[in-house]
């Protein structure tokens, strides 16, 4: 069982950064794939990051379109600690992220497939 806590978010203004942080219980946090999800309300749950383990300890990074160039997903696995790395906010990027987790691979951007969540925490960009 791996239990994940996400801390670092807030209220900003817009053009602002935060850096959000994922931290994972376990002894194995080097081969999961890790992915941060968000939720606005009214909206479905989105894809944001993954840094997605490929093999021993490398792992590759995809974004959705939106945080492209914006937000950097990374990791240090001597801390169990999964990065979101947010400049440039927008009142768009306002929701609960969420960190996930899955042992291995992951394929695609989907949501059901990491088998680990977080409890949230919440990003408010003030316009």
């Amino acid at each position: 069982q791996v239990q994940l806590v996400e801390s670092g978010g807030g209220l900003v203004q817009t053009g602002g950064s935060l850096r959000l942080s994922c931290v994972a219980s376990g002894r194995t946090f080097s081969s999961y794939s890790m992915g941060w999800f968000r939720q606005a309300p009214g909206k479905e749950r989105e894809f944001v990051a993954r840094h997605a383990w490929i093999r021993d300890t490398q792992y590759y990074a995809e974004y959705t379109d939106s945080v492209k160039g914006r937000f950097t997903i990374s990791r240090d696995n001597a801390k169990n600690t999964v990065y979101l790395q947010m400049n440039s906010l927008k009142p768009e990027d306002t929701a609960v992220y969420y960190c996930s987790a899955k042992l291995g691979v992951v394929l695609g951007s989907t949501g059901p497939q990491y088998d680990y969540w977080g409890q949230g925490t919440q990003v408010t960009v003030s316009s």
